[in-house]
């Protein structure tokens, strides 16, 4: 009769060095231990190493696997652990979610509190790894949680995130959280810093009007496209070359650059939709290496601004349509896309995306988002495409662009 078999939790600490595992396993060789799991984590160069192995019960009660195990990991200068099970566990059922947890700093207070919530509503966590030292400090926590209690949990860590200072972000942990292959950027606020109108009623003296504009457009008084017509009419008779001289004087959100040089490399098709103007959007989507645009036109007479704008507006509706067109050219579902914005005048384009993302927006688009940032670096929204900051700069280095700006200690 054959002796029933149990599991054996092996678990190594120490400061990290090579030859640790290759010791381990070379000791439990001759027992011949059948391997169920294994995990690792270092940190500061201290090692955790946990093994998961099954073995016949006489085996695992004897003197022999245990003494050459001690042994083995003693002559490397580490400590081990050896537990005992009857229980012969299968592989445990996958996460159902994953949480981001994004700050500058992230506290102890502010982890807790996450930890908190989340063991508040019977939410298990799998696994916690970090994602970023830069230019954020970044957490993923792994999370299985109860059927039902989604929709809670996101409630909660709102709440957590909103009191705490630090960005809590929750999507399913599924296959198609990996099979993003399409994003669209808002640009104002969101890939360039400032608003291009302003800067447009800058050159025509017109910024008090344009800002009052603005705020009866807040104020619920105007739509989108009736405040788009009212800012655009006091441009009048400005030459057309302040397009260029505009687009010239564009700067890019932090981190824009790298967010697109790593889409990029991962094959994303990236886009921009924007209720401002085609002229001065394009160069910068030429530079940029970006596949599709969606902005509004000014119309031009005799090198002048009109004041119009020609053809439909690009508004709140024209900026969802505007991703869905981009998706059915690219051949992409739209499960399968990203948006990125601030506004109220995003918030169909995030809703009708598999992922929406309010990049320091305002309360309204945060309501309706998948996920918020409000932390001013664009390339934030790549650790919630499950990207890492080592990942990042790894491919950097190999091209030679590795590049970290200091960032004052209140920015």
């Amino acid at each position: 009769m054959s002796t029933p078999k149990v599991s054996v939790l092996i678990t190594v600490t120490g400061v990290d060095q090579p030859g640790v595992t290759s010791a381990l396993f070379e000791a439990l060789s001759p027992h011949g231990v059948e391997l169920l799991n294994v995990e690792q984590v270092v940190i500061r160069h201290r090692l955790t190493l946990g093994v998961l192995v099954c073995c016949p019960a006489d085996v695992a009660d004897g003197d022999e696997l245990r003494r050459d195990v001690e042994s083995a990991i003693r002559r490397v200068g580490l400590d081990v652990s050896i537990e005992r099970s009857d229980d012969v566990p299968i592989i445990r059922d996958p996460s159902t979610h994953t949480i981001f947890v994004l700050g500058r700093p992230i506290t102890a207070g502010a982890f807790g509190a996450v930890a908190r919530a989340v063991a508040g509503l019977g939410v298990n966590i799998d696994l916690i790894r970090g994602v970023s030292d830069y230019p954020v400090t970044g957490l993923e926590l792994r999370v299985s949680v109860p059927p039902g209690s989604d929709a809670a949990l996101r409630t909660t860590l709102n709440q957590v995130s909103a009191e705490e200072r630090v960005d809590v972000a929750v999507e399913d942990y599924t296959l198609e959280r990996r099979a993003k292959r399409l994003i669209v950027f808002d640009v104002d606020s969101t890939l360039v810093q400032g608003e291009v109108i302003e800067m447009l009623a800058a050159r025509a003296g017109a910024e008090g009007k344009v800002a009052a504009i603005t705020e009866a457009a807040m104020r619920g008084e105007l739509d989108f496209a009736q405040s788009l017509e009212q800012r655009v009419a006091t441009l009048a008779g400005l030459p057309a070359s302040v397009i260029d001289e505009v687009a010239a004087q564009l700067e890019l959100m932090p981190g824009a650059r790298t967010t697109l040089r790593t889409l990029r490399r991962l094959g994303f098709h990236c886009g921009v939709v924007s209720g401002g103007f085609r002229g001065i959007i394009e160069p910068l989507a030429e530079e940029l290496m970006l596949d599709y645009v969606a902005a509004n036109d000014l119309e031009i007479v005799d090198g002048k601004l009109t004041g119009r704008v020609l053809g439909p507006i690009v508004d709140r509706a024209g900026k969802a349509t505007a991703l869905r067109d981009f998706a059915e050219r690219a051949g992409v579902p739209m499960a399968q896309t990203v948006a990125v914005g601030d506004g109220a005048n995003d918030i169909d384009m995030l809703a009708a995306a598999g992922l929406g993302v309010a990049f320091n927006a305002k309360p309204a688009l945060r309501e309706v988002a998948d996920a918020s940032l409000s932390h001013p670096y664009l390339d934030t929204v790549l650790f919630l495409l499950g990207v890492t900051r080592g990942e990042i700069e790894a491919a950097d280095a190999v091209d030679g662009e590795v590049r970290r700006v200091e960032i004052p200690p209140d920015a």
